[in-house]
């Protein structure tokens, strides 16, 4: 298991980030987790603001895709790994990005105007620890979110929701080799967590994917 957040990004450089949206979007997601990539794009269609900051970039495939409410959005990355900023604020230029290196387990996000949305998507399954532990990441961005604002995502689960033998292997090996840290991430964990931080909570499960949406910071 992953013992700090340096080892669930360390996989993603220059070369791995071109095999992404095809080893993770195209094949893994609707074959080994059950849940479609347009099921995540949904998410964000539905919740992403004219102002939004996503943590834990990837490859930027969703902010790339999805319909903001506004032409010109504000949009803010966050993730520990500079290639995968890079990456994704090159793949969605057209909205000239703010970049923050930031480690999500550290101190508090401070200093950055606050944005309508966050969306902190198949994040959470790669930071180290059990749920209660990783959920400091919402911690960490709270300071970026307007009072108002929404916080969305998604996350693969170990427990509490179905998974296949195609999905236990994988999570095995990825654990293993520290790219995921989730043998210990269940469905109720995650409710716990979001729970105690907002009023309002939605988790939808699709597959062994957590969809969640909450709102109303506590």
């Amino acid at each position: 298991m992953a013992t700090d957040t340096r080892a669930g990004q360390a996989i993603y450089n220059p070369r791995t980030l071109r095999l992404y949206d095809l080893v993770v979007l195209r094949l893994s997601n609707p074959l080994i987790w059950r849940c479609p990539t347009a099921r995540i794009l949904a998410l964000y269609d539905q919740h992403a603001g004219a102002s939004h900051l996503d943590v834990g970039v990837g490859t930027g495939w969703y902010l790339d895709r999805c319909r903001f409410p506004s032409a010109t959005p504000r949009i803010g990355l966050m993730d520990l790994n500079a290639d995968s900023l890079a990456f994704a604020a090159d793949r969605i230029a057209r909205y000239r990005p703010e970049t923050y290196r930031f480690d999500v387990l550290g101190a508090p996000a401070t200093g950055i105007a606050p944005f309508a949305s966050i969306g902190m998507t198949y994040l959470l399954h790669c930071l180290p620890g059990d749920i209660a532990a990783k959920a400091k990441a919402f911690d960490t961005v709270r300071p970026c979110l307007a009072d108002d604002g929404v916080v969305f995502g998604a996350t693969i689960l170990s427990g509490g929701i179905p998974t296949t033998g195609a999905a236990r292997a994988l999570m095995r090996v990825y654990n293993r080799k520290g790219v995921f840290s989730n043998a210990a991430d269940t469905l109720p964990a995650l409710r716990a967590a979001l729970d105690r931080r907002f009023r309002s909570v939605e988790i939808t499960v699709v597959g062994c994917v957590a969809l969640f949406v909450a709102r109303e910071p506590r």
